[in-house]
């Protein structure tokens, strides 16, 4: 048996609102049939659709449906970190091209010289570090 990583999607949390039906082209069962307007949406090839679902788009750009209890389950938003970090983070690959071992390392390492503010982040936060390292990552907004 062979296991794969779980490649990060592209995912909308479906809020019935009819800016999403329309961009979905979600199908209201009871026009489709002729009879009524109903409750019930459907997208194509993937069933019914139930506020609170998430609607997730592959690469191709087709749109498949995921449980909010499987998604929530399966996936995790990517972690948000200041700028600061994400710049060292940065530098690290792309300058120097650092493992993330020495990353951490070169963090509090006087001759890499990270700045206090991302010295303190990351001594505080090194899950969060870690999990951007690996995963990507959202660059906090400015207040």
């Amino acid at each position: 048996m062979k296991f794969y990583r779980k490649q990060p999607i592209e995912a909308e949390q479906f809020d019935g609102s009819d800016e999403m039906i329309d961009k979905y082209e979600l199908i209201d069962a009871g026009t489709m049939l002729g009879t009524h307007h109903s409750p019930e949406l459907y997208l194509t090839g993937s069933g019914k659709v139930d506020v609170g679902d998430w609607i997730a788009t592959g690469i191709n750009g087709k749109h498949w449906l995921i449980t909010d209890d499987v998604f929530k389950k399966t996936y995790a938003e990517l972690p948000v970190i200041p700028k600061a970090v994400a710049d060292y983070m940065k530098d690290c690959n792309n300058i120097i091209n650092l493992s993330f071992h020495s990353a951490l390392y070169e963090a509090f390492d006087e001759l890499f010289a990270a700045s206090q503010d991302v010295e303190h982040w990351i001594e505080h936060n090194s899950d969060v570090f870690a999990r951007a390292w690996l995963d990507g990552y959202v660059v906090e907004e400015d207040e």
